[in-house]
């Protein structure tokens, strides 16, 4: 009976600490999962400037004699820090830019809502309309967590599990609603790129995209200025 009462102790005692210990372990995940969910929101907020271009090269195309324009697109996360830019040459210079701008209900944005309170936005691709073959370049794809939104140095399922969820959301009318979505509607908005000027793709608090120019400064034209 001696060794009897040590062992039935333990088992009464790992009885009571594995349940206590999964316990634990299930809300330290509900909490990390939390955090995450909270970074994943953050990064929906939008800012003003969402983007910036300008046209590093043209040169006329012997064959079909249209003006080949090289673009040098360099996005903004949502922290204000630029991704990796992204050079695309088309055949014209009439280029638009798709974007996926989803906005949520007015009494939210009127309230500035923590969460809910601006538009986000999700650039899909560059393109031209041509006549003959529209020119595309893929920018995010759909059901990917989008270049500017990524949370640095995590990788956890839960982060696409979250996005999968808000695509899915976005994109089927009766799910908006649950969500308080107004509406989520495909934007592109376009100019004509020239050399020499700056364009700046801002996104409105309200919900719209617009395309704002200036020049370059002069002192950095025909500098190659290196990155910082």
């Amino acid at each position: 009976m001696t060794t009897a009462k040590p062992i039935y102790r333990a088992i009464i005692h790992l009885l009571i600490v594995i349940p206590l210990a999964i316990v634990i372990f299930l809300a330290a995940r509900e909490v990390y999962h939390f955090q995450i969910l909270n970074q994943v929101i953050e990064r929906l907020k939008a800012d003003s400037r969402v983007a910036e271009v300008i046209v590093t090269r043209t040169e006329l195309d012997e064959v079909t004699r249209k003006v080949l324009t090289t673009i040098k697109f360099l996005e903004y996360s949502v922290d204000g820090k630029p991704l990796e830019p992204r050079y695309f040459t088309f055949h014209g210079n009439i280029i638009q830019f798709q974007a996926l701008v989803v906005r949520f209900k007015d009494e939210l944005v009127e309230a500035g809502d923590r969460l809910k309170g601006k538009s986000a936005y999700i650039f899909l691709k560059a393109f031209v309309i041509d006549s003959n073959k529209p020119q595309i370049f893929p920018i995010n794809e759909v059901y990917d967590i989008p270049a500017g939104y990524k949370i640095e140095r995590l990788h956890d399922p839960y982060e696409m599990k979250l996005w999968q969820e808000f695509w899915q959301y976005a994109l089927d009318p009766k799910k908006r609603k649950q969500e308080s979505i107004k509406n989520a509607q495909i934007e592109a908005p376009g100019s004509m790129f020239v050399p020499g000027t700056l364009y700046t793709i801002r996104i409105e608090h309200g919900g719209g995209m617009r395309i704002d120019t200036e020049p370059i400064p002069r002192i950095l034209r025909g500098e190659n200025v290196p990155a910082v």
